[in-house]
């Protein structure tokens, strides 16, 4: 019997010392994601900053990926205009580069859509490799660049039936924090007179 027990009480402490291991740091620095996008030239995460900015790594034929786009496309719409939120979203299926354009075309997504492998997206979120992510891949990143909050498509408290509420709660809360101070200027030195 207290064999059973320790090898239970071990158990356990394998698996919480796994799920600690397995969480992301957050906040953290977000990483300068660059997104291949079909036509043109690379978008990049930092042409954001000072931007609050929702990441999000897609399957185009995943349906939680679909809603997903629809609901983030309806409040690009209304955020947007106010100069201070901006969906970025990337495809990681393999034969992504060609799914893309007909993806946007069907849901008329308003905001980039791209393509990366999907390591590129595994490293950006700080998934386990070892584990298969749930899609989509959701990141919230403030106007100063850190990684705020993210989810995955198994969060059901996130993605539930609360989750246009979700999301817009979680840029509203970001879009209210002030902007990120500008860097202070020292001012220059004036050069030393030569003395004669």
């Amino acid at each position: 019997m207290t064999n059973r027990r320790l090898l239970t009480g071990v158990a356990l402490s394998l698996v919480a010392s796994f799920a600690t291991a397995m969480a992301a740091e957050l906040p953290r620095k977000a990483p300068d994601l660059t997104v291949a996008m079909p036509a043109g030239k690379p978008v990049h995460l930092s042409e954001y900053k000072g931007k609050v900015v929702a990441v999000i790594f897609i399957l185009t034929t995943c349906s939680h990926c679909q809603k997903t786009v629809g609901l983030l496309s309806k409040l690009q719409t209304q955020y947007a205009p106010g100069g201070v939120f901006q969906v970025l979203a990337s495809a990681i299926q393999e034969g992504a580069a060609a799914a893309v354009p007909g993806f946007v075309k069907a849901f008329n997504v308003p905001f980039p859509v791209g393509y990366n492998d999907p390591m590129t997206a595994i490293n950006f979120m700080q998934h386990p490799p070892a584990v298969g992510p749930h899609m989509p891949m959701l990141a919230f990143v403030d106007r100063a660049g850190n990684i705020r909050s993210q989810f995955e498509g198994d969060d059901e408290k996130f993605f539930g039936p609360q989750q246009e509420q979700n999301l817009r709660a979680q840029i509203e809360a970001l879009i209210k924090e002030p902007p990120p101070a500008a860097p202070k200027s020292t001012p220059k030195k004036a050069p030393a007179k030569k003395q004669s």
